[in-house]
């Protein structure tokens, strides 16, 4: 992706980001999915703004986003490009006001994250890629700076966990392992937090859907980390139900 047309998607998604703060500053209404995770106001205005500015910019690329997916919705021909779009990733954060929510932003080509956005709304902190192999992050309007994960210590492991979803299979792999130190963290912060040397690993034993983790993906592939199964497979994008398979994050590991 040029540098420029890039550029315009950041905008965009700050934009979506101004219309979320101004509805966390309020009293907003919760309502619940079918699968009871919550979703309010933020999230359908932000996914509006996100797709209305795609459409303009690249009318061609077909996009799935979480609030518009139903089973009906048409899927991407196969191997065709389409973005993924996840409009407020961690919105129990949002609901509690914890401030560890995310917007998420990928471009798929040939099945694989290639670009991929993450914008903190609360901290208006942006990582992205562009699919040139260098990972940024943005601090309000200080310069971008490029982000490489940190070389992992084998015997001192630093993992980071969701904060919300934990299991058994998850406490059994890291009993394996040599852990150090234990962080947690919401959205796909996980991700931003291995990208810029600040964790080594994040394990997910659980699927959750492909818009939650293909920015991340991205982001942390060009930082020098991976994403993939458990196993090693690459994970591929554009399965008809964008679940995600179990999967291992990772930095520099020896």
């Amino acid at each position: 992706m040029e540098p420029n047309e890039l550029q315009e998607i950041i905008q965009i998604v700050r934009s979506a980001s101004t219309k979320i703060l101004e509805i966390y500053d309020q009293n907003f209404e919760v309502q619940y999915k079918q699968d009871e995770s919550p979703v309010t106001l933020a999230d359908k205005i932000a996914e509006e703004t996100i797709i209305e500015g795609l459409v303009e910019l690249f009318p061609e690329i077909p996009r799935i986003a979480e609030e518009s997916f139903t089973d009906d919705t048409k899927l991407p021909a196969a191997d065709s490009p389409f973005f993924l779009i996840d409009p407020l990733d961690g919105t129990k954060q949002f609901v509690s006001r914890e401030g560890e929510f995310t917007i998420n932003v990928a471009l798929v080509e040939q099945r694989i994250p290639t670009m991929g956005i993450i914008h903190i709304p609360v901290t208006n902190t942006t990582y992205w890629t562009s699919g040139d192999n260098n990972a940024w992050r943005q601090l309000g309007v200080n310069e971008p700076e490029i982000i490489v994960c940190t070389k992992a210590d084998p015997a001192a492991l630093r993992v980071i966990m969701s904060k919300s979803h934990t299991n058994e299979e998850t406490e059994s792999y890291l009993e394996s392992l040599p852990i150090r130190e234990r962080v947690h963290a919401g959205s796909s912060l996980k991700f931003c937090r291995i990208a810029e040397g600040e964790a080594d690993l994040y394990p997910r034993f659980g699927s959750i859907m492909e818009w939650d983790i293909a920015a991340g993906h991205a982001i942390l592939s060009a930082a020098g980390g991976s994403v993939t199964e458990f196993d090693g497979r690459p994970i591929l994008y554009g399965d008809k139900t964008f679940r995600t398979p179990y999967f291992l994050a990772k930095g520099i590991l020896p």
